[in-house]
This record gives structure tokens, sequence and C-alpha cells, in this order.
């Protein structure tokens, strides 16, 4: 288990050395692309592209449904003609605003600076402004005294709001400016003020957010506070609370086609008395100038247009805007306008910096490459198109120019390493048709891309029919798949590789081959695969032919050795019994007396013969006498150490060595054992035997220290025992 997780665990390391090696170049390509990308992002040279591709997601995001909340009373150029001076004298102004309240609505807009009286009626609009609570007008706060435009008389704090509008560098207008701290002093938008009031009919106040407490929070929205750098913004003006405007592209009322976005009628037709009472009643009422003479005129996303001029929009109408952006995200959750945090957006500059690397890197072909760029431009769009939908602001232009810049830069690379493929193609070509040996160069697809001649006569093909080619299109499968391991283990370690193999020529004639590969790199990066071949058939046959010979002789020898082994045995045992013989019995006593005496031991040695064993032979006949011999010898081995050593002298004489006995007595109870072993009966041919010994015993030193001296002595004490009646053991 362990061998086979080190196994893989080796093929992981070295399949993620590959990857990194081929990967490098692109990772490395498209980190120094997105880099420079950024750089151009943070000093601000690509925020004009990235607020025109915004403005071209609002233009092209589908319409939504007509907003009737709020009713816009314009004063267009028909108006003015009427009422005969700008601005608007205060009784005229006293009239409409006392028509629009008898209908009843939840707020009136009163975007017209009114900070010095007007012609006549001045008491009559002093008396309105007091009467209505729902009325807020505008004013124009700066950071000093001058350019500042007071709101009207007899209105008060809480009937206020600014109407200051935030300026792009392009001269559009795509935020909104909630709040305003001036000298302390904390001051709400026009628009804002106009929202609050609508909602606190729905039981929606301003709230601190639960995951920011900077963050304000409107029913079911949370209006995260605009930062200098969001979006494609590089140092923009930040000031008061701003947030990111996500102006709604509204559709045409249903039964009143004329009004789109909003529903708007004139001044005259207010005091005419010919607008409808449910246009005005529970609505937000917004006054201002539509008049192009005023030029009260913005520029917002919706003004572009990919062909024509920009059309602008009336200031009211962009505080319509900005109400009604308030009002849905607040009550219907509508999305509001987010951006990534800066880290997310480096990363998704690398992203698609990488992408366009990888791509045109591992598409080599102009016309695939092409499309795939395109389809991943197109993917892009898409998805940023898809975010925006959804309220999320991602960056257009720095990834897609992240994408192409490293595509070309990966096209040049291509095309550089190509050239130098085909000079080093070129110098191998030359260098190895000087070389005997059948040589091969394959690149990283393991096609055939430079061939010798010798190489060419050793597989039986020409050059022609090999180069651009693999060898699974010549060669057997299982051979190829030989090739391509090794092929592959070069490729992954970069080391050099020899290996013993077969091929199958185009004359069907298989060779056996030594292949060395090694793994070569040009000055562009190209890797090449370099064999040399050397044709082993010949060396392989006579190596086979020297290993049969071999084979015989070793045969030939154990046989040798076996019957050396098998006459050594008989020559020092028994034929009958197994026991070693007179001959082997001599030399082991001789050598087991100088090992007690090298070592100041005892040793025993016990003389043996059977008792009325010839009677037995002449009665039961010799076969019977020979089995009885044999079951004697089994018996006697059973009952000795495996140091000590039993031997049949000849006849029905028998002798023991005993080695290394700690005294005498030791030496009587083996005799004792083998006497009780002896006397059991024996049942030979279906007939019980019984036989009996005599045992004489001498001691090694005390009887002596020669061995023909033990012997005669043991054999001497072994007749005194049979004199004194048998089945018995005698000492010397």
């Amino acid at each position: 288990m362990i061998k086979h997780l080190h196994k893989c665990l080796v093929k992981l390391i070295l399949k993620l050395k590959q990857t990194l090696d081929l990967g490098h170049k692109t990772l490395i390509i498209a980190f120094v692309v997105a880099v420079c990308v950024l750089i151009l992002r943070y000093v601000g040279l690509l925020q004009s592209l990235e607020l025109a591709a915004l403005d071209q997601l609002f233009h092209l995001r589908p319409h939504e449904p007509f907003d009737p909340r709020i009713t816009i009373v314009a004063i267009d150029e028909d108006s003015l003609k009427q009422i005969g001076s700008w601005p608007i004298p205060d009784g005229d102004m006293a009239d409409l605003l006392e028509k629009i309240q008898a209908d009843k609505p939840r707020a009136i807009g009163l975007d017209i600076y009114r900070d010095f009286p007007v012609k006549y009626g001045y008491e009559k609009l002093a008396a309105a402004y007091q009467s209505m609570p729902n009325l807020i007008g505008n004013q124009l706060l700066t950071n000093s005294q001058n350019g500042s435009v007071l709101p009207a008389q007899y209105l008060n704090e809480q009937q206020v709001g600014f109407s200051n509008i935030l300026f792009d560098s392009d001269g559009k207008v795509r935020r909104s400016l909630l709040y305003w701290h001036i000298d302390q002093q904390l001051y709400e938008s026009f628009a804002l003020k106009l929202a609050l009031l609508y909602l606190q009919s729905e039981g929606i106040t301003p709230q601190k957010a639960a995951n920011n407490s900077e963050s304000l929070q409107l029913g079911k929205a949370v209006f995260t506070r605009f930062e200098s750098n969001d979006g494609a913004y590089v140092r923009a003006d930040a000031k008061g609370y701003q947030i990111l405007s996500n102006f709604p592209k509204l559709g045409c009322h249903s039964s009143s086609p004329e009004f789109c976005g909003y529903r708007q009628v004139s001044i005259n037709d207010v005091l005419e008395n010919k607008v409808p009472k449910s246009w005005i009643s529970d609505r937000i009422v917004l006054i201002g100038s539509t008049a192009p003479s005023i030029q009260d005129f913005v520029f917002i996303p919706h003004s572009s247009r990919l062909i024509g001029t920009a059309e602008p929009i009336p200031g009211i109408k962009l505080q319509a805007y900005f109400i009604s952006e308030l009002i849905s995200a607040a009550i219907e959750g509508r999305p509001l306008l987010k951006v990534w945090s800066q880290t997310w957006e480096c990363v998704w500059i690398f992203t698609w910096s990488y992408v366009g690397a990888v791509i045109t890197w591992r598409i080599r072909y102009p016309i695939q490459s092409i499309l795939s760029s395109l389809l991943s431009c197109l993917v892009l769009l898409l998805l940023t198109y898809w975010a925006f939908l959804h309220g999320w602001w991602i960056p257009i232009v720095p990834p897609l120019l992240a994408f192409s810049r490293s595509a070309i830069w990966i096209t040049s690379h291509i095309a550089y390493m190509q050239d130098e493929l085909k000079r080093s193609k070129e110098f191998l070509q030359q260098v190895i048709n000087t070389i005997a040996d059948p040589v091969f160069v394959k690149n990283e697809q393991y096609q055939w891309i430079v061939l010798n001649e010798a190489y060419c006569q050793l597989i039986g093909y020409p050059n022609t029919v090999l180069i651009e080619k693999s060898d699974y299109n010549f060669f057997p499968e299982h051979e190829v798949n030989v090739f391509r391991q090794q092929e592959h283990l070069v490729f992954q370690t970069q080391r050099s590789q020899e290996n013993e193999e077969e091929f199958t020529d185009a004359n069907g004639i298989t060779h056996l081959i030594a292949t060395k590969r090694s793994l070569h790199k040009d000055a562009a990066g190209n890797f090449f695969l370099v064999g040399v071949i050397r044709d082993m058939t010949q060396r392989k046959l006579m190596e086979e032919e020297l290993k049969r010979t071999a084979a015989e002789l070793s045969r030939s020898n154990n046989e040798l050795k076996l019957k050396e082994d098998h006459l050594r045995y008989l020559a020092d045992h028994d034929p009958l019994t197994g026991l070693t013989n007179r001959k082997f019995f001599t030399e082991k006593l001789q050598e087991s007396l100088i090992w007690a005496q090298n070592n100041n031991l005892l040793l025993g040695l016990l003389f043996i013969d059977l008792d009325g064993f010839k009677q037995i032979n002449d009665t039961l006949g010799h076969d019977i006498g020979d089995r009885l011999l044999v079951s004697i010898a089994q018996r006697l081995s059973n009952n000795l150490r495996c140091s000590d050593t039993v031997s049949r002298l000849g006849g029905d004489e028998f002798t023991i060595i005993l080695r290394s006995i700690p005294n005498v007595e030791v030496a009587a109870k083996i005799a004792e054992n083998i006497l009780n072993s002896i006397i059991h009966p024996i049942v030979l041919e279906g007939r019980t035997t019984r036989i009996s010994a005599s045992i004489g015993i001498s001691i090694y030193p005390m009887n002596s220290q020669d061995s023909k001296t033990l012997i005669r002595q043991a054999d001497a004490a072994m007749y005194r025992a049979k004199h004194l009646g048998k089945n018995r053991y005698e000492f010397a």
C-alpha cells in the first residue's frame, strides 16, 4: 500500500512539474500583461473607455415597467410664452401649487430656485409654502458662500434639499449625492427628501445597515457609499455620501403611449384643470423646466447612442430618475449598482489575461485561434452584461485589453518559436546525417521531424513517408506503447533514458535494439527528443546461445554434485538402517574427544549389542531380522539429543557418542531409557517380537583419553552386562 502510494505521488509530482514547465511561459506573460493593464487602469487612462462601455450596458438593458408614482409638471416653451416671463411670477407659482395640493399628492418637489421674490403675489406664495408640509424646495450648496443659491423664504429646513449634480470627466451624470456635511451641518439631497416623504407612508424610514453601521438602509435596500476608485473611476471626487446610480430604462405607459418613463404634463394643463386627479393623487409631483431656452439639461448613460449624437435630458427628469431608483430599491428590492473590491478586480483582469495566453498557446492554428478568441470575448461581454442586470458593474475594457495583449504577445512568441524550430531542424538534419547509427528527432507531439538515412534504412521506409508522422502509423501497438512510455518519461523528467526494445520493420523482421533518448531545447524554448539506436539483434542471439550453454553446464554440474553427495552419503551411512557406519563413527569419536578436551567436558560412549538377535534371525528369517534392526535404529535415534551420534558397526552392534554430559548419571539415565525403549514389543508381519539389549559404557576422561581404549573398555563392559543376565548396562 505504501509503495503504491509512493508511486502515485511520484507520478503526480512529475505531472505537476511538466504542467508548470509547459505553462510557465503563459503564466509569466499573463502576469506581466495584467500588471501593465492594471497600471493603465489605476493611472486613469482607461477610465473614459470603461465609462463609455458602462453607458452601452445601460443602453442595451431591457425596458422596465412604466413608473406611475411620479408625475412631472413641465415648464415648457408654450407655458413660458403663455405666462410671458421667466422666472415665473410668484402669484402664478402659488396658483400652480394650490391646484396641485388640492389633488392630495404625497409630495411636491419644486426644482426651481426661488431665492428672491418675482413680480407680484409674493405673500400668496409664502402662505402656500407654509401651508404645504409635503412641499420640498431646492438649494445649491458650495463649500463657500460664493456660488451657492439659497432656498426660498418661508420654507423650513425640513422642506429644503440640495440639487447639486455630480458630473464625471466626460460631462455625464452617473452618481447621486444623498448627504453632504458642510461646516458640521448635515444636508439631504432634493431627491432623497422627496423619496423619504413617499416612503414614510409605506412605513419605511432611514436606518443604519445591519452589516455596516456607516451604510444607509431604506427598506430592502442597503446603499453602499461610493469610494474614489470604485468601478472605472480613478481618484474621483467622493465628497459626501454618494452612490452609483443604476438608472432605470423605463418603458411607455400601456394606456398612454405618449408617456414614456414618467407621466409629464405642462403648467398650462394644470392651471387649466386638464390633468386628471388620479395622475397627482398619492404621487410625487415634480415641478421643473423642460424648455430648451432655459438650458437645464444634463447627459446620463441613457443619452449615449452607438450611432448618432447623444441626447440630453431635462434636469427635472434626472431628479425623477434619482427618486425612482431610491423608491424602487427600498420597496421592491430593485438592484443597486455595486462594484468589486480592488482585489477581485485584479484577479478578474489576470484571469482574462491568462485565458488569452492559454487559448493562443494551445490553439496554434490561426483560424481556430481567432474564432476561440472571439468566442472568449463574447463570453466576457455576456458575463459582464448578465452581472450588470443583477446590479454588478464588472470591468470590461481592462480584461478585454489584457486578453487581447496576451493573445498578441503569445502569437508573436509562437511565430518566433516556429522560426527557431525551422532553423533547429535544418541544423539537426545536417548533424545527424554525419552519424552512422540510426538517429531520429521528435517534437513534443511525438512526431518525427528529422531522420537520418541510417534510421530510414533500418525500419524500411523513406524519409518523406515518415516525417510529421508518429510510430502508431508504422509499428505494432504493443511496440509503440513501449516507445511512448520511454519518451513520455524523458519529456517529464528532462533526463536521458536508455532502454532495450524491439520493433518490426517494413519487411516484418523483428529487431532487438538499444535506444538512448535525450531532451534538447533551442533558443526559443522548443523541446526536441533525440534518439540514437544500436541494433542488438545479432548480439542478443549470441547472448541467448551463451545463456543456453551456461544453463546446460550448470545442470550437468548439479547432477554431478548430487551423485557426489550420494556417494559420500553411502560411504558414511549404513544402507540398511540409515545410521552412520563404522567409518563415520571412528572419525566422529576422534573429533568429539578433541572437542571435549578443548572444552574440559565429559564424553560418554555406549556400546550396544542385541540379546538373542541370532535366534530371531535364524527362526524368522533375515528379512524379519533386517526390519527388526531398522525398528531398533529408529528407537535409538528417538532417545538421543541432537548433539549425540548413533552408529551401526555391523550385525546387531550399535554405538552411541554422548557429547557434553555433566556427569556419569546422565549416561546411566540415557542407557536406562534405551533399554526401556528396546524391550517394548515389536510387531513384524503380524507377529509380536520382543528383544532386549546389553550396554557397556565408558567415560572420557575417567576411563581413558584414547578412542581405541574407550571402545575396548565399552565393549568389555557390554559383555560383562550379558554375563550378568542381559537387558542391563555396565560401566567400564
